[in-house]
């Protein structure tokens, strides 16, 4: 079974090199590869994509030796596992407040004993039935060890959680959600906690349970910082970029034209 990329940075203490994709653009994932980025962040809880779309791009980063990390629109059991028989290198799981969820997540994703996946053992992670059905495959082993899970802290109840939610083992990162924390800080007058406060209560829960966090980022000084603070996922860089390569494209024709 593949190696993930993104999991042998973490486990070293590194920063995992991330970027993310929303529409179905497979030369990007071939660049991304090549400007040794270790995983690609496919988000299908705010994209559309059909299943054969889905299960491309999965194949498309196994050939470009590149982690997919999926961000799922739903939790249902079964749908989760069919993405790893697909090729998914792990989960980033939205609104984990509770380590119920996250436990809840584990049981689904990991196999026996760490949880309870089902087995079909004829997916594209299995090399299609290779590296399954043989007296000394290790397959049960490696997709256990080889799999990971992001928890999004994006709630301020998962905030409060996120120590507990970190403990659950098979929970790799806690990866804070700023646009939706910030929004839930800001809705309750009741709570008097920046999202500053915030993002520094998760990083000293995730440390103390020995495990990984990160965060989105929106400047360089910000990567510089969060960084610092020992952040490990802070993805930089996606298909929405092609906008600023759009927008100077056409201040270079405007400076051709005279169009200014």
């Amino acid at each position: 079974m593949r190696k993930s990329k993104v999991l042998s940075k973490i486990r070293d203490g590194r920063l995992a090199r991330i970027c993310g994709l929303g529409h179905f653009l497979p030369f990007f994932i071939r660049h991304a590869a090549h400007n040794r980025y270790d995983g690609i962040w496919l988000d299908l809880e705010h994209r559309a994509m059909d299943t054969r779309e889905v299960q491309s791009i999965l194949a498309f980063c196994q050939a470009s030796d590149i982690d997919c990390m999926v961000r799922p629109p739903t939790l249902q059991r079964t749908r989760l596992y069919r993405y790893l028989e697909d090729g998914a290198a792990g989960f980033m799981i939205p609104f984990v407040s509770t380590p119920e969820i996250a436990r809840q997540v584990v049981h689904t994703v990991k196999y026996p004993p760490e949880g309870n996946r089902g087995l079909d053992g004829a997916g594209l992670d299995t090399n299609f039935t290779l590296d399954t059905w043989t007296p000394d495959s290790t397959y049960i082993e490696d997709a256990n060890r080889e799999t990971f899970i992001v928890a999004q802290i994006e709630t301020p109840e998962a905030v409060a959680n996120a120590a507990e939610i970190a403990a659950v083992p098979g929970i790799d990162l806690l990866f804070i959600g700023p646009g939706d924390l910030g929004l839930r800080l800001d809705a309750d007058p009741g709570i008097k906690m920046t999202l500053d406060e915030a993002v520094e209560k998760v990083a000293e829960a995730a440390s103390a349970q020995g495990k990984a966090w990160g965060r989105t980022a929106g400047s360089v000084e910000e990567l510089k910082k969060f960084r610092a603070m020992g952040a490990q996922m802070l993805p930089w860089g996606g298909d929405f970029a092609l906008l600023k390569v759009l927008e100077n494209c056409s201040q270079e024709l405007d400076d051709v034209l005279g169009d200014r």
